[in-house]
């Protein structure tokens, strides 16, 4: 037995009481820190779910040239920032509060790093609405069929992104990152497509240039999608990944 435990007089016995007492301290900072990380999945998935929602409604305003709904798009966003003020502030409390250290601290990273990448993909679909709103003013351009394509592959890896953060899949997170090359393509394509219509077309030069923005906003929110799986992978493995394409085939 420790020698410390077994002195004799209350010189040993204050410093048992003092080693108990740490240790009941520090299991205290340990239980409440578990559930302020448990309370910030919990707000940042709430958050997540608000931005798909902008997402989703804006694409569907842009195809259905829907300007209420657009709007909406719009005005919700003030909403959403707050959100995303109030988890920034928890972060910086946690990190002021409870001074975590290994995983504990790359969680805490790792959603700070989410939170803004969520609020900028609300802040893309809220350009998204706006371009929605040009474009449903004569005259009317025809929207590109790899539109639709490049959506479905961008509101996909949003959703495979967040469901990698809430599973800490690796493997799918560096999925979601190998999509990304496939977005790029077709915005490239639908790109080259509105050239060739400005080009052939004068009148639907300014058209063109709202869908031709309206497209890179797309492909900017396919890239924070990207940013987020790399944080998950961060997170489960401790490594940083950004700008390294080869670690996306890693450990797959």
């Amino acid at each position: 037995m420790s020698p410390l435990l077994t002195s004799p007089g209350s010189a040993g016995r204050v410093r048992v009481a003092k080693i108990v007492g740490r240790e009941s301290k520090d299991a205290f900072m340990s239980k409440h820190l578990e559930r302020d990380l448990e309370n910030l999945q919990r707000d940042i998935l709430a958050l997540a779910a608000s931005v798909e929602e902008a997402i989703h409604k804006a694409i569907r305003s842009l195809q259905d040239r829907d300007v209420e709904l657009a709007k909406e798009v719009i005005h919700g966003d003030d909403k959403i920032d707050e959100e995303e003020n109030a988890i920034e502030e928890e972060c910086l409390k946690m990190l002021a509060l409870h001074q975590p250290v290994a995983s504990d601290l790359r969680r805490v990273a790792a959603c700070l790093m989410i939170n803004t990448d969520l609020e900028r993909m609300a802040d893309l679909a809220e350009d998204i609405a706006e371009r929605a709103i040009d474009l449903s003013k004569p005259p009317l351009l025809p929207i590109p069929e790899k539109l639709q394509r490049m959506t479905d592959l961008t509101t996909s890896m949003v959703r495979q992104s967040l469901d990698a953060f809430v599973n800490l899949d690796t493997r799918q997170a560096r999925t979601v990152c190998r999509l990304d090359d496939e977005v790029d393509r077709h915005n490239k394509d639908i790109i080259d497509e509105l050239i060739r219509v400005m080009q052939e077309n004068p009148p639907m030069v300014a058209p063109a240039l709202s869908l031709f923005s309206a497209t890179r906003h797309l492909e900017r929110i396919a890239d924070h999608a990207t940013n987020i799986a790399e944080e998950v992978i961060y997170l489960a493995e401790g490594e940083i990944v950004r700008h390294r394409p080869a670690a996306f085939h890693e450990k797959s």
